[in-house]
């Protein structure tokens, strides 16, 4: 999994004035949990934009203030009106502790279906999966070479190793659905 550096500085005044008076400065306040201590830090906005506004997944090096971290960034707080950034959560990460991420679903492959005509939809772009961060993957990848018109892959359907799917087995992950060519072609066939 790819990594990203943020440098950060830990807060000593917490609340409603403190926190806005750093957004004035073009801050964003962070919270770092999940591990032996909740650290509360700012970062600068051009320090994580390229963190919050991409499809990818990262493991976070955090360092703040000489102290190392690696995190993953859990949640994101948007102003409503402006869409400014006002706030990042990010969960410290271990070794030997599973986390919970959603992980960006990539489709190999063409699949029969389009063959015969059909149009490939993916329905969901991300899956939740749980395991050690080492284990987790920048996407998962799933072939739909043998998926045919008018077929779906479900999550129950899928397996990836040292992974968890937490997502319900029912959801429909990708199709292949029917076009007015296609259901033509196949009326014509009958």
């Amino acid at each position: 999994m790819k990594t990203f550096e943020l440098k950060g500085t830990l807060r000593e005044n917490l609340g409603k004035k403190a926190t806005k008076a750093y957004r004035g400065e073009s801050l964003v306040p962070c919270v770092l949990y999940g591990g032996k201590e909740v650290k509360h830090f700012n970062v600068t906005f051009d320090g994580i934009r390229k963190l919050v506004y991409t499809p990818e997944v990262y493991i976070v090096n955090l360092n703040l203030d000489g102290k190392k971290a690696n995190a993953v960034m859990k949640e994101l707080q948007f102003h409503p009106v402006s869409d400014q950034l006002l706030h990042a959560d990010f969960f410290e990460v271990s070794e030997d502790k599973p986390i919970t991420m959603e992980i960006p679903v990539i489709l190999e492959g063409l699949s029969e279906g389009v063959k015969a005509g059909g149009k490939l939809s993916l329905e969901m772009r991300k899956l939740k999966v749980k395991g050690l961060y080492k284990n987790l993957p920048e996407k998962l990848t799933i072939n739909v070479e043998n998926l045919g018109l008018g077929k779906t892959i479900q999550v129950g359907q899928l397996n990836f190793p040292n992974l968890e799917l937490l997502n319900s087995k029912d959801n429909v992950v990708c199709a292949v659905k029917l076009t007015r060519a296609a259901r033509g072609a196949a009326a014509k066939g009958n």
